[in-house]
């Protein structure tokens, strides 16, 4: 009986665990404050990134330079992950393709995911200046450089900066 009640009560533990909504973490950028689940955005994000770094027969072109992320200024966060949501949410899902269903549904939650943190950023009314703007007019310019679907399979692949990026970001505040 008493290994009953104890199964019952780990049982019971574990679905309250599962049924709990996954919390996010919030992303002070600026004067606004957005909630991001980036545990969500790593899981879909590893379940095509193997493919979408294979895929990526532009080696020698960089779309996303870490430097340049890294140097974004205090007062640009927000204006700068809004182009850069932007971008990711017009040029790039749209035009990156996968044969695989798991893969598309992957790339459909993470899009979805962007649209949603974009939603959010939105109500922000974040204030760029010429240089933040400076920086996603550059990746714009590689971005066309190349064939649209290498384009996105290269923006894919590179996603990886995105998310630490986003995560340093988390852990600034």
């Amino acid at each position: 009986m008493k290994m009953l009640l104890g199964c019952s009560f780990c049982l019971l533990v574990l679905l309250s665990c599962l049924s709990e909504p996954a919390k996010g973490r919030t992303l002070h950028l600026d004067s606004c404050s957005v909630n991001v689940h980036t545990h969500e955005l790593r899981k879909y994000y590893s379940e095509i990134r193997s493919n979408a770094i294979a895929g990526d027969s532009e080696i020698g072109v960089k779309l996303l330079d870490k430097s340049l992320m890294k140097d974004v200024k205090e007062g640009q966060m927000c204006c700068f992950l809004h182009l850069l949501l932007r971008f990711y949410v017009e040029r790039v899902f749209g035009n990156y393709a996968s044969a695989q269903p798991q893969e598309q549904r992957s790339s459909s939650a993470l899009a979805n995911a962007f649209v949603t943190i974009r939603r959010h950023i939105h109500k922000c009314h974040c204030h760029c200046d010429e240089e933040t703007q400076r920086i996603i007019d550059s990746l714009h310019a590689e971005f066309i450089k190349l064939q649209v679907n290498q384009a996105a399979q290269k923006a894919m692949g590179e996603l990886d900066t995105v998310l630490e990026w986003l995560e340093g970001v988390g852990q600034r505040t």
